[in-house]
């Protein structure tokens, strides 16, 4: 067998041969070096709860690419196991492949022990594994499910670190959710009073972030099983404008004015027809 003419085999888990690439770039470029591609801009609002039965998990449905909406109704609550569902934000790609691998380990725990997973476990995997990649995996993570021990939340940064909260915002709009939710949030909430704080505040998040937008969805967990509400709010309306903003010529007053001639070069322009065949 001819190892030099075989093909690469396909290998599993994540590659980041790309980062290796761009460090090379800027050492081969002189002092100056070559400019690595920028991270694109991701834009999204999740956020989670704990109320009186379980755990409410919400987000928004709008996906983008920088400045452009790729997708307006995408799905951003994830399955991990009948008892545990996940919110993502941050790259796309990687927080599906996050989810789907957390969810794949977690049957797999869950077929070993006989019994579904705990909360923590699931969180276990997700700090250790993303902690693993040094933050490499853009993946900000709400994890909340309900188990044995009761309702559980955390929220999973992308280089690993965890927190337990009773409730927790996350993505590009979740300032504005995250002030909603400390505004409003009571202990043992009621499952109709805890669906509308929650829905508030990613709408709230949709009204103030240009990256999240559309529809929210809301995930209800207790110990019964997940509800999947999508959606659960449709998109808020566009305001409307009130008035008609013209002001006359001469309203605000030239205090100065200055004409500075361009210095142009006139270049010769020779064109070549390309002869086809």
């Amino acid at each position: 067998m001819d190892r030099a003419r075989d093909p690469p085999q396909p290998r599993g888990g994540f590659a980041f041969d790309n980062c290796l690439r761009n460090a090379a770039l800027g050492k081969a470029g002189g002092p100056q070096g070559f400019l690595p591609p920028k991270a694109r801009k991701t834009g999204t609002t999740i956020a989670g709860l704990i109320y009186k039965e379980g755990v409410i998990l919400g987000a928004d449905t709008r996906a983008t690419d920088d400045m452009v909406v790729a997708d307006k109704n995408c799905e951003k609550i994830h399955y991990v196991a009948p008892n545990i569902y996940c919110c993502g934000a941050g790259v796309a790609a990687d927080a599906e492949m996050t989810t789907q691998l957390l969810s794949s380990n977690m049957e797999l725990h869950s077929l070993s022990t006989g019994r579904l997973p705990r909360v923590a476990t699931a969180c276990r995997f997700l700090k250790q594994m993303l902690f693993r990649y040094q933050g490499h995996i853009g993946a900000s993570l709400i994890l909340g499910g309900v188990d044995p021990t009761g309702p559980h939340l955390y929220c999973v940064h992308p280089h690993g670190s965890t927190s337990k909260l009773p409730f927790t915002s996350m993505g590009s709009g979740a300032h504005a959710a995250i002030a909603v939710l400390e505004d409003r949030f009571k202990p043992n909430m009621e499952l109709v009073q805890a669906q509308e704080l929650l829905a508030d505040a990613i709408t709230a998040g949709i009204l103030s972030d240009l990256g999240s937008g559309s529809n929210v969805d809301l995930c209800v967990l207790t110990r019964a099983g997940a509800e999947i509400l999508r959606p659960f709010r449709a998109a808020p309306a566009p305001g409307k404008q009130q008035g008609r903003y013209r002001y006359p010529t001469g309203t605000t007053a030239v205090l100065s004015e200055a004409i500075t001639p361009l210095r142009l070069e006139l270049l010769d322009e020779v064109v070549t027809c390309m002869e086809l065949d």
